[in-house]
């Protein structure tokens, strides 16, 4: 949970005035898709969310007039810090740029045009401004989160972003890499770290072909263990029958290639006691350096949030931290990474198409979606 400060009550008076100002242009259909009445019907709903090219469930972009998109834009920004928000729209827009690696013939997803970069959803719970409401925005790489209660933002988590293609060319022989930071940081770190600390830190010499907590809706539950869970799955249903074989076929065909065993899945898997080698063990540069990994994630918010959020983790919080890798440590190997802490998983993936496909999530696992401050409510309006 977010402390609930001034300035999470600005963000969250940001929030619902753009919100409003976007309810206000719909009709009624359209307002049936987005707005969404508090009720355990909806919070079974808040709950599902994707990072794949599905249905993520109220109304895409591509469905709204000019005005209504740049509203939904404005309200995505309020939920996010400028890096955050340039980072989205950049992955939105390379929805394209994977059309044009597949050479505008893709896989086919039961629509028109299965790459889209219109095909982004947002869905509003409760009503803006008032006690207890939230809002979810996604599409293809893209899964952001939020919920208010008693006007502050309580909850910014599960928040996902992917890049496919995560590197591609620019002119002037420079590269395109929207997660590029994320991922050399890391790399940086495991390189910096004694062939000791490399032991324990690197789990296994085989990445998983994705992040471990895939999008379920809370991760490590009651321990865990959570193992991988393989992309087709992640869709839950929503595939047609051939395009469920052909995820299945490249998932099998990844996992014999990389030479994945079950030795591996089990190194990775994820639970309750935290595997790698812990913050307290590095010397002042690679605490720096593991900061800075954590501040590409908990800044993806406004930075009145991630102030907070990264306020968790000073000084001897920041000791219970563990760090975790798994693949190759030369740039183009497979790999993948991970923080894991108190109220904390981070993840980090990048092994599909031929290493240019990258996944990374940030995560509360006790405070996801806010749960744990409803929890709290309900107990508290219990008697």
């Amino acid at each position: 949970m977010l402390k609930p400060c001034a300035a999470a009550r600005e963000v969250a008076d940001r929030m619902a005035d753009a919100a409003q100002a976007l309810l206000a242009t719909l009709d009624a259909n359209q307002r049936a898709q987005v707005g969404w009445a508090w009720s355990a019907e909806s919070e079974v709903e808040r709950r599902h969310w994707f990072y794949t090219p599905t249905d993520h469930g109220g109304l895409t972009v591509g469905e709204m007039t000019p005005t209504q998109y740049r509203r939904t834009m404005a309200l995505v920004a309020t939920g996010l810090s400028p890096a955050g928000f340039i980072t989205v729209t950049t992955v939105m827009g390379l929805e394209n740029a994977l059309d044009y690696t597949e050479g505008f013939a893709g896989l086919d997803f039961g629509r028109e045009r299965g790459r889209d970069p219109e095909m982004y959803y947002v869905r509003i719970f409760g009503t803006p401004g008032e006690r207890m409401w939230g809002w979810r925005f996604g599409g293809h790489h893209v899964s952001l989160n939020n919920l208010v209660v008693d006007g502050s933002v309580v909850a910014t988590t599960p928040c996902f972003l992917g890049a496919d293609p995560a590197s591609s060319p620019l002119l002037g022989s420079r590269l395109l890499r929207p997660l590029g930071g994320v991922e050399d940081l890391a790399r940086e770190l495991v390189r910096s770290l004694s062939h000791e600390h490399r032991a324990r830190a690197v789990l296994t010499p085989r990445a998983p072909v994705d992040i471990i907590g895939g999008n379920r809706p809370r991760v490590i539950d009651n321990g865990g263990p959570d193992r991988l869970i393989p992309p087709p799955l992640l869709w839950r249903g929503c595939l047609g029958a051939g395009l469920d074989e052909t995820l299945w076929t490249a998932h099998n065909n990844a996992e014999r290639n990389y030479g994945i065993t079950s030795a591996d899945h089990d190194a990775v898997e994820l639970i309750e006691a935290p595997k790698g080698l812990p913050a307290r063990e590095l010397d002042v540069s690679q605490r720096e350096l593991l900061r800075a990994v954590l501040d590409c994630y908990t800044g993806r918010v406004p930075e009145e949030l991630a102030s907070a959020a990264a306020d968790r983790y000073v000084g001897d919080q920041l000791d219970e931290v563990f760090f975790a890798w798994a693949g190759g440590t030369e740039p183009g190997q497979p790999h993948y990474y991970r923080l894991q802490g108190p109220r904390l998983l981070i993840e980090y993936d990048n092994t599909q198409r031929q290493v240019n496909h990258a996944h990374s999530v940030w995560r509360d696992p006790e405070g996801d979606f806010g749960l744990d401050v409803l929890a709290a409510h309900h107990v508290a309006h219990a008697h």
